[in-house]
């Protein structure tokens, strides 16, 4: 399904917004005075991240082959 630039950018800002939250999400939890305890929301926002950064990824490349 071909999507348009404007989709694809739109899509690339909101992932690097969620990203930048769930890192911060990360971080406080982290820092909490026992951090074992959140270890499965940790764990969760790490898989997220790792899959934003890989359809953030997917996006660049889309937007690369706009390009060409």
């Amino acid at each position: 399904m071909p999507y348009t630039r404007e989709e694809l950018t739109e899509a690339r800002r909101q992932i690097a917004s969620t990203l930048h939250k769930l890192r911060e999400v990360i971080k406080t939890l982290e820092e909490k005075e026992n951090p074992a305890r959140y270890r499965s929301q940790i764990t969760l926002a790490k898989r997220r991240i790792e899959a934003f950064t890989i359809a953030n990824a997917l996006i660049e490349r889309e937007l690369s082959a706009l390009d060409e």
